[in-house]
């Protein structure tokens, strides 16, 4: 059986820092860590974690609690989960998902909460773990989010370079930060330049879009583009406008938001607004097992990481 002894060796290092890369990584320099991951890979070495557990007094588990309603984000979470999970296992730590109803069923070091509303709040402030949320929030918690308002703005932006003279936002209906932030960015892009452009709320389900935009059919004029605050709204666009026999993109454009799986599945593949969401989903772990590792240190200042969404130009626009 290999050993940590084993593992300092052929690494060239003491024990003691083989053991602080596994129970204090934010100790150890990037570049020393990250070498000694290698050999501990090369050997097959697997930490006792139930040892370490117990000495530590911790359960070695992150839950990723999920409050939406999975049946409209699902392809959404499937990268984010492998960026949870592959950071997560750097570290020996195993996760666990849960929802509204089961987030209280066993014992975890901390939390990744995504899919939080206002009135999720109260049980959040009586957690005495850590927490880190998937997407901003206004209530001092540390998060990891892209920036939503720029990524709109540069969707807008794009728009109007290709020709596009009316725009519609065509925005998901919860007064939440991250959808706040996107329609700021349509609406501030819009009233700077002076676009004709109208904001629209719907339930985030393309069934609902393509029906809205079948019944308002004769209000959207040649020469408009669409900018969707997720692939889903942008897929019943789409739809909508290929049935009333618009011309995509020559006479409608169509702009999504997420870039995962959906855009590529429509029938004019979409240009989207793309999330780096496995780089989100790790830097929410390391996120999360640096406050973990931190105890109790006095609580610091409110800690974002925004990772930059990009466009990702497809047959949807000009």
């Amino acid at each position: 059986m290999i050993t940590l002894n084993d593992v300092a060796k052929k690494a060239n290092v003491s024990k003691m820092t083989v053991s602080r890369v596994i129970n204090h990584p934010d100790q150890v320099r990037p570049e020393l860590r990250e070498l000694i991951l290698d050999v501990m890979a090369q050997l097959n070495y697997q930490p006792n974690a139930a040892a370490r557990a117990l000495v530590g007094r911790r359960t070695r588990v992150i839950k990723l609690t999920i409050f939406e309603d999975m049946d409209t984000t699902e392809p959404y979470y499937m990268m984010l989960l492998a960026g949870i999970s592959n950071e997560l296992n750097q570290h020996q730590y195993a996760l666990q998902i849960a929802t509204r109803n089961s987030f209280q069923n066993g014992e975890c070091d901390g939390y990744i909460l995504t899919g939080i509303r206002q009135t999720d709040y109260a049980w959040v402030s009586r957690l005495t773990q850590p927490v880190v949320f998937f997407g901003s929030n206004r209530q001092g918690y540390d998060y990891v989010d892209t920036d939503n308002y720029q990524a709109v703005q540069e969707s807008t932006k794009y728009a109007v370079e290709t020709g596009y003279t009316h725009l519609v936002f065509i925005g998901i209906a919860v007064a939440e930060p991250f959808e706040l932030d996107r329609e700021r960015g349509f609406r501030e892009y819009v009233t700077t330049h002076r676009i004709s452009a109208q904001i629209i709320r719907l339930e985030n389900h393309s069934h609902t879009a393509t029906a809205y935009v079948k019944a308002h059919w004769r209000n959207f004029p040649r020469n408009t583009a669409f900018v969707c605050a997720s692939d889903r709204l942008a897929i019943g666009v789409e739809t909508a406008i290929i049935s009333e026999g618009g011309q995509v993109p020559t006479e409608y454009g169509v702009i999504g938001f997420d870039g995962v799986l959906l855009n590529q599945i429509a029938t004019k593949r979409l240009t989207t607004m793309q999330q780096p969401l496995e780089a989100m989903g790790r830097a929410a772990a390391r996120l999360l097992l640096a406050n973990i590792n931190h105890g109790d240190t006095p609580r610091r200042d409110q800690e974002k990481v925004i990772i930059n969404s990009r466009l990702s130009v497809a047959e949807s626009t000009r």
